[in-house]
């Protein structure tokens, strides 16, 4: 493959910004389409089937560029450790804390991760813990609990939608620095698919016990809205963020999910109506403020 030309602002890649805004602009709708999804469905069965409708797309799109798929075997533990903790953790408590709270608010706790990520790279990897991170962590929390300020009196009936939102944050965080902690001989490509795929499972017999295995009579609009999350969101997304990543510097693809919660916020408001008062505005500047602080401490 020709190596990407030069040829958009700043002498960045043109299909690299391309697919930078294009990764944005899924990840950001992701959240109003997985509300949709969740109305009709419950989070263990929605879990149960985009993650391994997304890793078998992954691994189908690795066949069809001549990608390997094989795990070396030395890296079987690894990745059975990190798929449950950045992915299965990520994915079915996002999935819960969102059938409970808004899309909006919902993607603002959740991009709390980077703080989450860089607390686990100090304890995990010795990193220090810089004042810049302290005030990006008071500013997050900030964040957070000025979302929950307007929400006491729901809160006391149903407290859990931000408890999952939190933790969903805490696993990916701690699951990135794993990742980053393991050298893994094998394409991302192939990794991500079987992240998806190994995740999936102990999902699958969770959701079994929990509620049966049993898939929902769906509307047309949820049913579209769910092939959408799993081919462009989890699909598409999983490779063009790689692929974001191969071609600029991290500070660079760290814009694109700056921009998440905004396009998640937004979007919410224009799809599914979701108010945006001054709480939500006063979260996001907050949030996006300690989000800066975390990608943007070192040069």
């Amino acid at each position: 493959m020709a190596p990407a030309r030069p040829d958009g602002p700043g002498g960045l890649p043109r299909d690299g910004l391309v697919l930078l805004a294009l990764v944005t602009l899924a990840w950001g709708l992701a959240w109003p389409a997985m509300k949709i999804v969740l109305n009709e469905m419950s989070p263990w069965t929605f879990r149960e089937v985009t993650l391994p409708a997304g890793g078998l797309i992954l691994m189908a799109f690795a066949r069809m560029v001549g990608q390997p798929l094989a795990v070396p075997r030395r890296k079987w533990t690894a990745l059975i450790v990190v798929s449950l903790i950045n992915v299965g953790g990520w994915h079915l408590f996002s999935a819960l804390g969102l059938s409970q709270m808004s899309s909006g608010r919902a993607v603002l706790v959740a991009y709390t991760m980077p703080l989450w990520a860089s607390l686990a790279g100090a304890v995990l990897l010795g990193e220090a813990v810089t004042r810049r991170l302290g005030i990006a962590l008071v500013l997050g929390m900030a964040g957070v609990a000025v979302l929950l300020s307007g929400d006491l009196a729901a809160l006391r009936g149903a407290p859990w939608g931000i408890v999952y939102m939190l933790v969903a944050a805490m696993f990916w965080g701690v699951g990135i620095v794993l990742l980053k902690r393991v050298v893994w001989e094998m394409p991302p490509l192939a990794l991500a698919a079987w992240q998806l795929i190994v995740s999936s499972i102990p999902i699958a017999l969770l959701a079994g016990m929990v509620e049966g295995w049993t898939l929902p009579a769906l509307s047309p609009l949820a049913l579209a809205t769910l092939v959408f999350v799993i081919v462009v969101p989890i699909g598409f997304c999983s490779w063009a963020f790689l692929k974001v990543i191969t071609l600029f510097p991290a500070n660079v693809s760290a814009i694109g999910t700056l921009m998440i919660p905004v396009v998640g916020v937004l979007s919410g408001s224009l799809i599914l109506g979701e108010p945006i008062g001054w709480r939500e505005m006063a979260s996001l500047a907050l949030i996006g403020s300690s989000l800066v602080l975390t990608l943007f401490y070192r040069r």
